[in-house]
């Protein structure tokens, strides 16, 4: 059986790759020549995404928080 700290390197190396490639794919929304966006739809994605990466940082503390919930513009 693998030991906590095995399982944890695991998955997070497989999670922040992917999250890392899901960010990628979010700024190629920036093509204008594809996509047609306001300057507040934009605030409003980075707003999603900060939001999202302070709650998952926090719940790394014994004070944090699960947030959560889906975006919508």
């Amino acid at each position: 059986m693998r030991n906590k700290r095995q399982k944890f390197v695991e998955l997070a190396e497989a999670r922040v790759n992917k999250a890392i490639k899901d960010m990628q794919l979010v700024g190629n929304l920036s093509n204008r020549s594809a996509y047609e966006f306001t300057e507040g739809d934009v605030k409003k994605v980075f707003s999603a995404l900060q939001k999202a990466l302070d709650s998952a940082k926090g719940r790394f503390n014994k004070d944090g928080d699960s947030g959560g919930g889906d975006f919508r513009l």
